[in-house]
């Protein structure tokens, strides 16, 4: 081992290829009516999001501390790794970024903590892409920079089915101002750069599925696809088949519950890495 890769849950890698390259997914917390549960444990995302609209006190989340980013550095470390990359979820929206600095400052610059500047797999496709240079044996700037690439033609948008839970959040301020949910409507919003922007809104579901596969399209060509959603399955297998077009292997992913629970039930998106032009 010699550059060892680090990244959080909201990544929302698929388990398989965290394996494969050997990518330490650290898991972030959910806390359920007082009752702290790793990400990944305790409840699976299927049962969450059938409880979620019924649960009497709203579940919360948080990252894990500095001292666990610190010890899972120190394990990598004693396992062969000489520097380590830790990519994480936008530091605009969670504390993740900073504990993971803060762990870093023990390790005389041999961690490099990255803001990933997004979340699901508009972070996970930048984890992914340092896992592979990784595995070509290319070193930490030409890694940073293949992250970089990435990064910039990341877009990830979707199709809530209320702005309630982003409001409930606190953590969007413009939603707060919005009766999105009083009319019914169905709000897209875009992460970039870091920050949830909005992107209009549908007045039907069905709509608002076209509208986002109309966005798809818009982007051109594509190297990576993930349709994301919040326990809509059937409606994620729908949208995936009438594509004409998709890049090879995408993927289809219920999303984390520590995203999930900010965003709400029922959401259908897309993370996809566009291809340069050039």
């Amino acid at each position: 081992m010699d550059i060892a890769i680090v990244t959080d849950s909201t990544s929302d890698i698929p388990h398989d290829l965290a394996e494969q390259y050997k990518i330490e997914v650290v898991p972030n917390i959910m806390v359920i009516d007082g009752e702290s549960l790793m990400d990944g444990e305790g409840i699976t995302r299927e049962e969450f999001y059938r409880r979620l609209p019924e649960m009497a006190n709203p579940p919360t989340t948080a990252t894990s501390s500095s001292g666990v980013y610190q010890r899972i550095y120190a394990r990598l470390f004693k396992q062969g790794a000489t520097q380590i990359l830790s990519i994480h979820a936008s530091s605009l929206l969670s504390g993740i970024y900073n504990a993971a600095s803060l762990a870093a400052q023990a390790f005389d610059q041999r961690v490099k903590v990255i803001d990933g500047e997004q979340i699901t797999l508009g972070l996970g496709f930048q984890v992914l892409a340092a896992a592979e240079a990784v595995a070509r044996g290319l070193g930490m700037d030409e890694i940073i920079e293949a992250i970089g690439d990435v990064r910039r033609r990341v877009r990830v948008i979707a199709m809530l089915d209320t702005l309630e839970y982003v409001r409930r959040s606190g953590r969007v301020s413009w939603a707060r101002a919005r009766l999105g949910n009083l009319l019914r409507i169905k709000p897209f919003i875009e992460l970039k750069g870091g920050r949830v922007f909005s992107l209009g809104e549908a007045r039907t579901r069905r709509k608002g599925i076209e509208r986002l596969g109309e966005m798809l399209r818009e982007l051109g060509p594509l190297d990576c696809l993930a349709v994301l959603h919040t326990n809509a399955e059937h409606d994620a297998e729908a949208f995936l088949a009438s594509l004409d077009e998709a890049p090879a292997h995408p993927f289809i992913v219920n999303v984390t519950t520590i995203i999930g629970t900010h965003v709400g039930p029922n959401g259908l998106g897309f993370a996809v890495v566009t291809r340069d032009s050039a």
